[in-house]
């Protein structure tokens, strides 16, 4: 059964920073709750804030035995609904409102019952008691309709997803006004559909509904969205000896799905992409898999199922035309390797070499290795576990990634079965830069200078801060302050302003100290706070959000 409402986890005193409260929440709020609100929250930021959280890491089976979590990506769904809500004649303040639901109920009722998962995690030992065909059908089988809470899907948030009903039917035509659907997204092809008001998951399908071509199980957590058009793309991935790559479209004005280009190459975990004014761009980075992905079926999880990072290998960037029945596959580049979770932007620009010619721009989070797969088990992240202080020591570069921009040069206008290569521009201090990455989206996909995320300097044993990042100059702007955990800054821009930092930054942010959290509200420019609306129980260390201003 699901955790009580309302049940709250034992305080985190202040040398414990941070403890299991961030990992392991019992409380959650069905029903919208007014919040308390310190400073102000700007009039621009009314609408919903929508953030994803974890539930309890623990949970006692009817056998009596403890299954524990042991890696964060693998830590059970909580979505956290934040509305914002206009001032009005009797209220002339901002108000905020905050309700929140476990979104994978049978999933734990499952294990309760069983004592184990029977789904591919990140990070999660397999049980040994699973045959190779139970390992088979949780990889590749189809999903079962009526079991629309036994997914364990939080990663990214979508809102009016275009080609998808409220339930995850195949619906053409645009999407009505406001808020229609809300969908939980993870690194593989299912989409389970929540009702945007109480968060309780009501549908669920997988890419083929979009296209039937789209049968692999794999694909980017973080499609990428035209702001203007509302149109998305993503790749989906096909694993096998010959694994196929597939990038798709979706039209937001008619539902309708085109596939942009096929082509093989190894299979790659992959968690984000980049888009341009013209181009969707997929680097597969240093993270194959073993045996083409089939290594899923004996490994259970892909941090066991990838190859050994290989400096030696390098990176493949696959540049596609992102116009429906356009030239498909450009160009194809190699670069140093590296691997990461989260591109940046990605723009274009004249080329330096031919001003004829384009060459893209693309930004990314950086890793020198895959050590940063097994820093974020549970255990490596707690301050009184002995291996957190080896992974949270700042020399450990191996586990913190860096700012690191890379440069395609001179892209060809038709096809070109020539590999380029890709240059780095530069590289910024490891851990200081900015993960779990934002910018504002009037510079998307456009050349910009300012980028948002949270830091991991070595002040904790997890991440100590937010950062802002100026890409003129190099420097950077902190929030930092002893016992708060942030999550992913979320960009709200000011209409009234101009300036490409005029706005906000709405981050959750764990209080250590008092033990529960609360919306925080930055000045962009400046990096200090406004504003915040304290919760009365502990959001979860979760990934990502999304804000949706009302019209």
């Amino acid at each position: 059964m699901a955790p009580p409402a309302n049940e709250s986890t034992s305080t985190t005193h202040y040398n414990d920073w941070p403890n299991t409260q961030g990992f392991d929440v019992r409380y959650q709020e069905l029903e919208p709750t007014e919040l308390p609100i310190q400073g102000t929250i700007p009039p621009y930021c009314v609408g919903v804030l929508f953030r994803n959280g974890l539930g309890p890491r623990d949970i006692q089976t009817e056998n009596q035995t403890i299954y524990r979590v042991s890696h964060w990506f693998d830590c059970f769904a909580q979505v956290h609904r934040f509305q914002i809500h206009a001032p009005t004649p009797e209220q002339p303040r901002v108000r905020v409102t905050h309700n929140s639901r476990l979104t994978c109920d049978g999933l734990v009722r499952r294990i309760q019952r069983t004592g184990y998962r029977g789904e591919i995690t990140l990070g999660a030992k397999y049980d040994p008691c699973m045959s190779l065909f139970q390992k088979a059908q949780s990889v590749f089988k189809t999903i079962p309709r009526g079991l629309l809470d036994e997914v364990d899907i939080s990663v990214t948030l979508n809102v009016n997803f275009p080609g998808l009903s409220v339930t995850g039917s195949k619906q053409e035509g645009m999407p009505g006004p406001g808020i229609q659907t809300l969908c939980n997204r993870t690194d593989n092809s299912t989409f389970q559909m929540l009702d945007p008001q109480t968060l309780e998951p009501i549908g669920i399908a997988d890419q083929t509904v979009l296209h039937p071509s789209l049968r692999g199980p794999l694909s980017a957590a973080h499609c990428k969205t035209d702001l203007i058009t509302g149109d998305v793309y993503n790749y989906n991935l096909d694993i096998g000896l010959t694994s196929t790559y597939r990038v798709f479209h979706v039209s937001h004005s008619t539902g309708k799905t085109s596939i942009l280009a096929t082509f093989k190459h190894a299979a790659t975990y992959v968690h984000s992409l980049f888009l341009t004014e013209n181009y969707v761009v997929l680097c597969l980075w240093n993270a194959r898999f073993r045996a083409g992905g089939m290594s899923l079926l004996w490994t259970h999880n892909f941090v066991d199922a990838l190859a050994d990072y290989d400096p030696t290998q390098r990176s493949t960037w696959f540049v596609v035309d992102r116009t429906p029945g356009g030239r498909g596959l450009i160009a194809r580049y190699e670069s140093d390797p590296f691997f990461s979770f989260h591109t940046i932007n990605a723009y274009e620009e004249p080329s330096s070499s031919d001003p004829s010619k384009t060459d893209i721009i693309a930004d990314v989070c950086a890793y020198g290795s895959l050590d940063v797969l097994k820093r974020f088990y549970i255990d490596n992240l707690l301050s009184d576990s002995a291996t957190a202080h080896h992974y949270g020591e700042s020399r450990n570069h191996k586990a913190r990634g860096a700012f690191r921009r890379f440069r395609l040069p001179a892209v060809p206008e038709v096809s070109n079965h020539k590999t380029l290569t890709a240059e780095i521009v530069f590289s910024m201090e490891k851990g200081l830069g900015s993960e779990l990455p934002q910018i504002s989206p009037r510079v998307r996909g456009c050349k910009y200078r300012y980028v948002y995320g949270v830091t991991d300097s070595g002040k904790s044993v997890f991440l100590d801060g937010l950062v802002k990042h100026d890409v003129v100059t190099q420097t950077s702007l902190y929030w930092s302050q002893h016992g708060q955990t942030a999550s992913e800054p979320i960009f709200v821009a000011d209409p009234d302003s101009e300036d490409e930092d005029g706005g906000v930054l709405l981050s959750v942010v764990l209080n250590g100290i008092e033990g529960n959290s609360y919306l925080l509200v930055l000045e962009a420019k400046t990096m200090t706070e406004v504003g915040r609306a304290i919760v009365n129980g502990v959001v979860g260390f979760g990934f990502h959000g999304a804000h949706v201003r009302d019209n």
